[in-house]
């Protein structure tokens, strides 16, 4: 891998004498990440190598594709939202397969220690604020400068979670309850499409001491109603325990809200509540198919079996989101 980075990054990066430290870092499903140093006379440069191997399968049905992806996070980055500066898209000629090449940004991914370390205390304070204004940037990307992106709606997606739900033949009556719901209250289109980030939460922020450094994984990213974003970071799955602070545990809507609007766009709350309940079913039911892979492959992952029990925890977040709400 080295050999072949080396040659890579030779190709496009001047000055360059080679690559280091090269290492395979966890990732999805669907595609490799590496991370090496680029060799400069002048310093070295951290890079972060995003990649689908060379002989993987069809891409996952929502994706929106590597070059895609490397395309937004160009334009995030050139519009001042933050994000990784993309360095190269890899050509038939690197010999790397499909993906990118970007700069690799310092910060902390994990969650527990966003939520619990002392390094991060002063950036819980206005962390909910801050990715407010980063969620009103994304949104405010002008749609004719984007590239061509698959678009959901709030009916399409809960007729796509109903067909997926059912194929497992798993009887669960929170979520039948659910997607009645979301059936009796969709909103239907909203006043204005957007781009959607598709996957804005923790995992995918690359958090500093003093706050948010970029947005990672826009794997998901598609044309929709932009309160979809503002739902799932407020799904109670991201707050891993600290479920009073409903943005991702370490703020409140109203602090997520504020800084949307601080950013001169406007918020709908019950659009995104929505939506929260949407994200709710929708990992609910990504922890049902997950579960459903581990029963069905002969060569059983630990780790699928562990997220496939989550979906009991989302019942649970669907029983409080659905209750009757005092007026």
């Amino acid at each position: 891998m080295e050999a072949e980075l080396g040659r890579c990054v030779a190709s496009f990066y001047p000055g360059a004498t080679g690559i280091a430290g090269a290492t395979k870092l966890s990732g999805g499903a669907s595609q490799e990440t590496w991370s090496f140093d680029i060799v400069h006379p002048e310093g070295d440069i951290g890079a972060i190598l995003r990649r689908a191997p060379t002989g993987f399968g069809a891409a996952p049905r929502r994706a929106a594709g590597l070059n895609n992806e490397a395309a937004l996070m160009h334009l995030a980055y050139q519009a001042g939202v933050p994000s990784p500066r993309v360095l190269h898209v890899l050509a038939p000629e690197d010999d790397l397969g499909t993906g990118f090449i970007m700069e690799r940004v310092e910060g902390e991914t994990i969650a527990r220690k966003i939520l619990r370390d002392e390094k991060f205390a002063i950036a819980r304070q206005h962390l909910a604020h801050q990715l407010g204004r980063v969620a009103a940037g994304i949104h405010g990307l002008p749609r004719a400068e984007l590239p061509q992106l698959r678009e959901m709606t709030s009916t399409k997606e809960i007729d796509e979670l109903g067909r997926e739900y059912h194929s497992f033949d798993w009887p669960r009556p929170v979520f039948e309850l659910a997607l009645r719901w979301l059936k009796d209250n969709d909103p239907g289109p909203p006043e204005e499409v957007t781009l959607v980030h598709g996957d804005f939460r923790h995992g995918n922020l690359v958090i500093g001491p003093v706050g948010v450094r970029a947005v990672l994984d826009w794997e998901l990213a598609h044309f929709g109603d932009p309160m979809e974003d503002l739902g799932w970071i407020c799904v109670n799955s991201w707050r891993f325990g600290e479920i009073d602070k409903p943005v991702g545990g370490f703020g409140s809507r109203e602090e997520l809200y504020g800084g949307y609007e601080s950013a001169g766009r406007k918020v709908d709350a019950d659009r995104a509540r929505f939506w929260e309940v949407m994200g709710t079913l929708r990992w609910g039911v990504m922890c049902c198919g997950m579960m459903q892979r581990f029963r069905d492959q002969p060569n059983h992952s630990m780790e699928r079996a562990m997220i496939g029990r989550r979906a009991s925890e989302t019942e649970i977040d669907l029983m409080v989101l659905l209750a009757p709400r005092e007026s």
